[in-house]
């Protein structure tokens, strides 16, 4: 357990308030935002991510109000790890792609299922490429545009791991395309602050050319280490300046990328 914190509850957009969790480091930036959803004069909340098994961050969450339903995005430690525990202090079942992470009762998570609580309308995207599980939630009464939970698959500064060989790159390219599709909603992300760019669009092209200009210094690099390099000898080219506490995460992306272009 980390130690106890006094983050307050921020407000993040018309529809929802965030909680900076206490597990700052280099995956998980700040800490990891647990969102908390209900209309404009709320009778409930949903809460998105629980985050760590910080007994103060949780009581926290369940004391903002009543919680009546918990979404997880996805199946990381650092979303997941709390949210047996907040079922246990609200009652409230727990809802995830992954059926290890549902308790409660909670049913699966579908993709282009409509959930209806606390008031608000939220629409689960089927998103993979961070893991195979990765979901967002979009609201679409939250604003002119709406606003979208992206969990880890946008961060509010930085660029995704693709945690290969669950998350793959085909999966992660064609769900940055689902996403763009939403026009100008705002981004609501999982670890560090929102994007400046709060167009979901706009933060999706940036990734997508992140990506693609990563994909060809893989190539290049391949040129001439040779096409059977291991994934460590073109992460060594490729992401030369990281610093050693991401090394791993930069290789599970080199890992990811060798993959779409050998299949």
């Amino acid at each position: 357990m980390t130690p106890a914190h006094d983050a307050p509850i921020r407000r993040s957009s018309a529809l929802t308030e965030y909680l900076l969790a206490p597990n700052p480091g280099p995956m998980s930036l700040e800490g990891t935002n647990s969102y908390l959803v209900s209309a404009p004069e709320p009778a409930g909340f949903v809460v998105v991510d629980p985050g760590p098994l910080d007994e103060d961050h949780l009581q926290a969450l369940a004391s903002a109000g009543s919680v009546e339903l918990i979404l997880i995005t996805h199946r990381h430690h650092d979303h997941t790890e709390g949210a047996e525990r907040l079922y246990q202090l609200t009652g409230a079942p727990v809802r995830a792609a992954d059926p290890v992470h549902c308790h409660g009762g909670g049913a699966l998570l579908l993709a282009n299922e409509l959930i209806m609580a606390a008031g608000v309308r939220i629409r689960v995207l089927g998103t993979p490429g961070h893991t195979s599980d990765s979901v967002c939630f979009f609201l679409p009464d939250d604003g002119p545009a709406g606003s979208v939970l992206t969990g880890d698959t946008i961060l509010g500064r930085g660029t995704t791991v693709l945690d290969h060989p669950d998350g793959t790159l085909r999966d992660y390219l064609a769900s940055l395309d689902l996403l763009e599709s939403l026009g100008s909603a705002t981004v609501l992300p999982a670890h560090g602050p929102a994007p400046a760019a709060a167009d979901i669009r706009t933060v999706v092209r940036a990734y997508r050319n992140h990506r693609l200009e990563r994909l060809e210094q893989v190539r290049t690099a391949l040129a001439g280490l040779g096409r059977d390099a291991s994934v460590a000898e073109v992460a060594a080219v490729v992401y030369y300046d990281v610093d050693p506490s991401v090394r791993r995460a930069a290789e599970l992306s080199v890992a990811a990328q060798l993959d779409y272009l050998r299949s």
